[in-house]
């Protein structure tokens, strides 16, 4: 067993954008989200991801606009570290290091240099207790920087960044946690705390959820459990506070947000509405319903101008004054588990798995990005708890990507199962995937496992689905019988058995050739040809739970895990048990690009991950504790860019990506070293929004940056024209407001290069000169020859009138003259 610190765990592609509240800029263009390892700048206008500021090495915690300049802002992660980017250009500035994990970041304009953060109580960092501590700056030249000035602030507070919030400007800060609400003021140097009891006489839950407080007035908002939302005011007094209550939620209200004004206070929760609450009217309210999902966090641009709701299925929606939707930013859709295997579509290459009820989501990875939703129940999903409806648990595709099969079930009573099967055949014209056929009631029990033929250039598309009812059924692409029928349908070619058993895990081998079943403890193999059984393997004690094939050169090898914690690997030419091992797989899959396999393995409450040949004995690379808890849902997906690994231990990764889904529905990935810098390179570069102005001063530069990149070799015939373009230059640069105008020495030089000609021109020039002047000789000398060549007069025949010789400078002209282009003329003719 051999561990390489070279790999590591990161969230990467399809993590969560809804984790910490969002922040837009204050001109309302970016929106600025955390998403996994990363802090994700979008286009407001575009919904495209613009930048990705990467530089952390653990979870991203919080985003935060610094207060003095408004072009830059802070991330915080539990990496122990606060940087500071200039997200325009998506440039790492500074880092700030704590020395502990980071759970929100908090900042005021009354209080410069200084930022606040939640951190473990500082003598014990594996405590549940958390507290506001304030840390000051230093102000340093160097890009990384030891803030070790901290002083806490609050104790005893919630690790949820919707509990803390800066009032009236920074004077106080406001903290809810259970049942407490406690205000502290800077100035003085004091907090006050209030608290409530744990219901009320209607039977209402007060435990605080979120707090908002109002940037003018001493006024905060609070959000509770029942629904309720509580405005306190006159909290600088033990004695004398009170407060007001407002009720329109039906259930724990998740965000509380003022508006920069103060004239509104907007809420959302479980109903998926944003509600307007008017200040000081607030039996005026207005609403924004169906919204899609729950609302977990509301922001507001400075200027007021768009409002954003981030949502419980990874959905962050801009919106226009609380008046309508102007764009949606949708990441992978993450329920509370994935009935579906993830898979890889072969067309899109995009991660397809569970979205939206009754939905599946193309997802592609390389642009982390949700492409569509394709509806498989198509039927009204309804906003009901305990109401059964139609669930996707079943899904596959052939290898090229040309048909879809999906099983959806819907348990309406204990004895009642009601379930389809319906293939899906792909639209050219749609780009989408159309219902081919609907099967109703496929076998008499649940859908165990199904499968598609991968092979390539097999002559006939076959679907192989096992049952709890002891039956195997293999599905076949047939011809229409009549020929006005519309197309291709799929019928059942054949029924297994195997004395009665249950079959619980079928596998096509990478040619078609073979299928494997498991009828619990018996694995079966079949000739899809002629269906015959072939062989059994009977070795493991107790039920297949994972049946896997061997790919490329070790075809050969059939892998299964079983429920004893083995994991078993038979030689199907010798039909004999090659090797096995006790581990307690969780999931086994293979590589389709290489011969490499992954298994996971819960051991101690976390998952190891082994990835092995089944030739060999040595696995290829181990990892202890990849995640906690049991991991059942991967794939490897094909790369768009193959790396370049050369240490063994990292060559499983140059061909595929291995994605992993936690038990905390969290998309991870492995990564190395080279990968990271190579990503942290791409993201350094300039990326300009497509909303952009193209003003005078950005074209010049535009046309330098490409003047740079090109050959010179090519570009000789732009340099000969520098002279002719010097004037533009002149021009764009005069019409430049001053204001937006870089230094003078770095437009000096430019400006100096454009009106300049290169060496190379010049000599250019001058080796063209002397080939011409080599040309001239060498038609002065074939002059003399054709001279000599020619007859007198004298010995001209009888008859015919002598031509007069041509001088030496004369057949030189002619010939100047002959390559001249003449087709002018032929227009002027025709005309």
């Amino acid at each position: 067993m051999v561990e390489h610190g070279d790999i590591r765990v990161v969230h990467r592609g399809g993590s969560k954008i809804n984790f910490r509240e969002p922040v837009i800029t204050n001109d309302s263009r970016f929106l600025l989200c955390v998403s996994g390892e990363c802090v994700k700048v979008f286009s407001t206008s575009t919904e495209e991801c613009v930048h990705d500021l990467r530089g952390h090495t653990d979870l991203v915690t919080g985003v935060l606009l610094k207060p003095s300049n408004h072009l830059q802002v802070y991330s915080c992660s539990a990496d122990g570290t606060v940087r500071l980017w200039d997200f325009t250009d998506g440039i790492l500035i500074k880092t700030y290091t704590i020395g502990y994990p980071v759970y929100s970041i908090y900042a005021s304009a009354n209080h410069e240099g200084v930022i606040f953060i939640v951190t473990h109580t500082l003598s014990d960092k594996r405590s549940e207790l958390f507290q506001l501590v304030a840390v000051h700056l230093p102000q340093s030249g160097d890009q990384l920087v030891e803030a070790g000035e901290l002083s806490a602030v609050l104790n005893d507070v919630s690790s949820n960044p919707s509990s803390i919030v800066f009032g009236k400007g920074g004077e106080y800060i406001a903290s809810a946690k259970g049942l407490q609400l406690e205000v502290f003021f800077f100035k003085k140097q004091k907090s006050y705390r209030f608290s409530l009891k744990e219901d009320n006489k209607k039977g209402g839950k007060n435990t605080f959820t979120c707090v908002a407080c109002h940037q003018k007035d001493d006024c905060i908002a609070t959000g509770h459990e029942d629904g309720k939302i509580r405005l306190w005011r006159n909290f600088n007094h033990k004695k004398e506070y009170t407060y007001s209550t407002l009720h329109w939620h039906h259930s724990a209200v998740s965000s509380l947000c003022f508006t920069p004004e103060g004239t509104n206070l907007l809420s959302g929760g479980l109903e998926s509405v944003l509600v307007q609450w008017r200040y000081n009217q607030e039996s005026q309210r207005d609403f924004l319903p169906r919204l899609g999902s729950a609302i977990t966090h509301i922001a507001v641009s400075p200027d007021g101008a768009l409002f954003c709701t981030s949502h419980s299925d990874n959905k962050i929606t801009i919106i226009q004054s609380c008046v309508k939707v102007s764009a949606v930013i949708q990441g992978l859709v993450k329920g509370e588990s994935v009935r579906t295997d993830l898979m890889v579509d072969p067309r899109s290459k995009s991660l397809v798995l569970n979205g939206k009820p009754g939905h599946l989501q193309f997802y592609s990875l390389q642009r982390d990005k949700l492409l569509y939703n394709l509806d498989i129940v198509q039927q009204e999903y309804i906003h009901e708890s305990g109401l059964e409806q139609f669930e996707v648990v079943k899904a596959a595709f052939d290898a090229s990507g040309n048909w879809l099969a999906t099983v959806e079930e819907r348990k309406q009573k204990v004895a009642e199962l009601e379930f389809n099967l319906k293939l899906w055949a792909f639209d050219e014209q749609t780009q989408s995937f159309v219902l081919n056929t609907t099967i109703s009631a496929p076998h008499e029990a649940r859908i165990t496992a199904m499968c598609f033929c991968q092979a390539t250039d097999s002559p006939t598309t076959m679907l192989v689905s096992t049952s709890k009812d002891g039956h195997f059924k293999a599905w076949q692409l047939t011809a229409p019988a009549h020929t006005e029928d519309e197309g291709p349908s799929w019928s059942c070619d054949f029924v297994g058995a195997y004395h009665g058993l249950v079959p619980e895990c079928c596998c096509f081998s990478a040619d078609g050739s073979l299928l494997a079943v498991s009828f619990q403890e018996v694995v079966t193999v079949w000739s899809p040809t002629s269906w015959e059984l072939l062989t059994t393997l009977s070795q493991p004690p107790k039920a297949i739970r994972d049946l896997c094939f061997g790919r490329l050169s070790c075809s050969k090898y059939l892998l299964g895990t079983t429920a004893s914690d083995l994991l078993c690997c038979w030689n199907l030419l010798t039909c004999s048990l090659e090797w096995s091992t006790s581990m307690d797989v969780s999931l086994l899959l293979a590589d389709p690009l290489t011969e490499n396999m992954a298994a996971f393995c819960c051991q101690a409450g976390s998952t190891d991950l082994f990835v092995f040949k089944p030739s060999e004995p040595r696995p290829v690379f181990s990892l202890k504790a990849v995640c906690s808890g049991k991991v059942t849902r991967a794939i490897f997906a094909p790369r768009e860019q193959m790396l370049e690994c050369c240490e063994e231990s990292s060559q499983w990764l140059n061909c595929s990506q291995l994605y992993f889904l936690t038990q905390y529905m969290d998309l991870m990935t492995f990564t190395t070293k080279a990968e990271e810098d190579r990503l942290m390179a791409s993201s350094k570069q300039l990326v300009i929004d497509g909303s952009v102005a193209m003003t005078p001063f950005y074209l010049l530069l535009g046309k330098h940056r490409q003047q740079e990149n090109e050959d010179p070799l090519s570009d000789l015939s732009a340099e000969r024209t520098a002279p002719l373009q010097s004037s533009a230059a002149l021009k764009e640069l005069l019409q430049t407001p001053a204001h937006v105008l870089p230094s003078t020495a770095f437009l000096c030089s430019i400006f100096v290069q454009s009106l300049l000609i290169s060496v190379t021109d010049a000599r250019e020039e001058n080796k063209q000169a002397e080939e011409e002047m080599d040309s001239e000789k060498e038609e002065e000398d074939s002059d003399e020859e054709l001279e000599y060549s020619n007859p007198r007069p004298e010995q001209a025949l009888v008859g015919e009138s002598a031509a007069p010789a041509l001088t030496k400078v004369q057949l030189r002209e002619l010939r100047r003259v002959k390559k001249l282009d003449h087709s002018w003329l032929a227009g002027l003719l025709h005309s």
